[in-house]
């Protein structure tokens, strides 16, 4: 996804997307490039982290077992 940088106000980006219908989102300015500044055209990714959830999801279901042999 891309979006347009809008502004930047006390440490929070203002982004919108530059979809069909766009879509207004705010992040911290800490996870804007280096650099990037209002008008700005931003690449936005989400990835799932498949290894890291198996690897929470065992690690709480070790200390449900532990919190029922008590």
């Amino acid at each position: 996804m891309k979006a347009t940088i809008d502004r930047i106000e006390e440490g929070v980006a203002v982004l919108i997307s530059t979809d069909k219908e766009p879509v207004r989102m705010t992040v911290p300015v800490s996870v804007l490039p280096p650099g990037a500044k209002e008008g700005d055209i931003v690449s936005i990714a989400i990835d799932r982290d498949e290894g890291t959830t198996a690897a929470s999801k065992d690690r709480v279901s070790s200390l449900i077992e532990k919190l029922k042999k008590r």
